[in-house]
This record gives structure tokens, sequence and C-alpha cells, in this order.
């Protein structure tokens, strides 16, 4: 358990800097540093293999933390949700698990609310 807690940490730390000004203008800085080391280099087949697999490395990472961080995001907005249809009166509790259901039952649902919409919009 530490380790996915290690990781939830990692990847939310991770999240929030990805995002910011300073990680752009990092990446920004590191390719105009590649470029202009070329001439240097020559243009060798190395030197355009250590930018290649440098961000292939990033991009394959990124995806897990990015992943990591949706899923988490998703389950609190869900779990939010359900409690706003749990005390609101009016609302159907049938509705908090719908991320539960099978597609054809989500169908189901969908087209009862756009029914219950064009109702609505008839009035």
């Amino acid at each position: 358990m530490k380790i996915a807690h290690a990781f939830d940490r990692f990847s939310k730390l991770s999240a929030r800097f990805s995002g910011r000004p300073l990680a752009f203008t990092s990446a920004v800085a590191i390719i105009m540093a590649w470029l202009l080391t070329g001439p240097l280099f020559g243009f060798s087949d190395t030197w355009q293999l250590v930018i290649n697999t440098a961000t292939t490395v990033i991009t394959f990472l990124m995806v897990f933390l990015i992943q990591n961080t949706q899923s988490r995001d998703t389950e609190a907005i869900q779990i939010k949700l359900d409690e706003l249809i749990r005390v609101t009166e009016a609302a159907s509790n049938g509705l908090m698990d719908l991320e539960e259901l099978d597609e054809a039952t989500l169908d189901d649902y969908r087209r009862k609310y756009e029914l219950m919409a064009r109702q609505s919009r008839a009035k």
C-alpha cells in the first residue's frame, strides 16, 4: 500500500508541475538546447536519437501519470455527484451508480432523459 500511496502523491505533484508555465518553458528550453547542439554533433543519427528517445520515454510515462490523475479526479467528481443526487429530494437515487451499468442500460437512460429534455423544451 505504501507504493500506491507514493505513486498517488508522485502523480499529483507531477500533474501539477507539468501543467504549469515553468514546465512548458523548461521543455522549450530543452528543445532549443538540443537544436543548438545540432551543428556541434553534425546533426548525427545519435543526436537525433537522443531527442527521439527522451520524448518517447517521457510520453510513455506521462500516459500513466495522466491516467492516474484523471481516474482519481473522475472518481471524486462521481462521488460528489452521487451525494448531490442523494440529498436532492426529487432526484432518483437509482442514478447514483450509472457508471457501473452496461452500455445498453446507459443508452436506455440516455434516451429517457433526452426525451424528457425535448418534452421540457416543447412546453
